[in-house]
């Protein structure tokens, strides 16, 4: 990467780190919020697949409007969208856990709250993606795309502890938290991010549909994972709390440090190891899934904590090589005037397994708590044999 792309990049960095601080502040708190409010594990799956719902349906609009009135416009609306549903979410959760309002009204307004927050929030990560094109060469995409995944990884080292720390106030504290993480960095995008100069010469954009075969084999493989992932992302913290025989007031805590584990492997891959080495993203690929599926596998079997985190630790080292190898990939298979249009439906696509996910896993954990974790393993065991048998998809992730 040439030097004077160093500080967007650095500034978008910042950007995306506190926008997925303020998301996984969440990760350790909502399952225990969601019982202590007397829900289903269902229902609280329901909160993340309402808000990737909006994710599916939206992010495509997103990418094409960046290309038209530019990236940070579209990613400013993102985080004050953030800011502003958190903030709904909280107020709903306080007004039910006060007894004001009956469980099923509370309920209502907390998903609506995730379905407005589903909506807004995805404008941030289709115009990250796009931006990162903007402002790198082809040689450069895939460390450049790496950079995204590592301020993922940082934000989940930090938010599962802060959580963590903040549910010792209120299970609620850390959702007002992470309203107010979003107002501030809105107005450091606002201060700070510059428009990168490439867009602002673009053409007009150019349209692209989720059928072109440069695309949807990624697109595909990009869903499966993120489904795989997901379904273990939202039954993590009710798997430590019935593995461990915790309850809700000491969950946050072992969840939190092993997300934080986690997180470090993630920033370590993304940030230093693919940037380092400049891996294509085929081997990313061929490298990240079995080690993801090895992750799931010892989900299965793992009893106590030290086992649950070898696990998790596993799967965030496999899947930190692997989203980055699709997202380069698509990045590289399109023209420079498609970035937007393929950021989008990559995050669309993405969004689709962050919806399934939460009604799998959770559906799944109330037959056998085992089960998401196998389905997630059989999942990526089928990736493995559809990149390693379609010539579309292989030739797809060499472009």
């Amino acid at each position: 990467m040439v030097p004077s792309l160093v500080k967007p990049i650095s500034l978008l960095f910042i950007a995306l780190f506190n926008s997925i601080l303020g998301l996984s502040v969440l990760f350790p708190i909502l399952a225990p919020l969601g019982r202590e409010l007397g829900f289903t594990e269902l229902q609280v799956g329901m909160f993340s697949t309402a808000y990737a719902l909006m994710q599916f349906l939206i992010s495509p609009y997103w990418g094409r409007k960046s290309e038209r009135i530019g990236r940070k416009p579209v990613m400013l609306t993102g985080i004050l969208g953030f800011a502003i549903t958190f903030f709904l979410f909280a107020v709903a959760a306080e007004l039910g856990m006060r007894g004001v309002l009956p469980r099923l009204t509370v309920f209502a307004l907390m998903l609506v709250a995730r379905l407005l927050g589903g909506t807004f929030s995805s404008a941030t990560l289709p115009t990250a993606q796009a931006y990162v094109a903007d402002v790198t060469g082809r040689a450069d995409r895939t460390s450049g795309m790496a950079v995204i995944g590592a301020a993922f990884g940082l934000g989940v080292i930090f938010g599962p502890g802060i959580g963590a720390a903040l549910s010792h106030v209120s299970l609620l504290a850390p959702v007002y938290f992470s309203s107010a993480v979003a107002l501030l960095n809105a107005l450091f995008v606002w201060w700070k991010l510059p428009e990168p100069k490439s867009h602002v010469e673009a053409r007009e954009p150019t349209p692209l549909s989720l059928r072109d075969a440069r695309v949807w084999p990624l697109l595909a493989v990009g869903l499966v994972a993120t489904l795989a992932s997901v379904a273990m992302e939202q039954t993590i913290a009710f798997y430590f709390q019935d593995r461990l025989h915790l309850d809700a007031a000491h969950t946050p805590r072992p969840v939190g440090e092993a997300l934080v584990a986690y997180g470090l492997v993630a920033v370590f891959v993304q940030g230093y190891l693919i940037r380092r080495f400049k891996w294509p993203p085929l081997v990313l690929l061929k490298s990240g899934i079995p080690i993801a599926l090895a992750g799931f596998v010892a989900f299965v079997f793992a009893k106590g904590f030290t086992g649950l985190t070898i696990a998790l630790v596993l799967q965030g080292l496999g899947q930190g090589l692997a989203m980055p190898g699709v997202t380069a990939a698509l990045s590289l298979a399109v023209g420079d005037d498609e970035q937007g249009a393929v950021a989008g439906l990559n995050s669309s696509s993405q969004a689709f397994g962050r919806m399934l996910g939460p009604l799998v896993g959770t559906g799944l954990y109330e037959l056998h708590p085992e089960y998401p974790y196998a389905l997630s393993a059989a999942l990526l065991a089928m990736v493995l044999v559809f990149l390693f048998a379609s010539r579309r998809v292989r030739e797809a992730v060499r472009s």
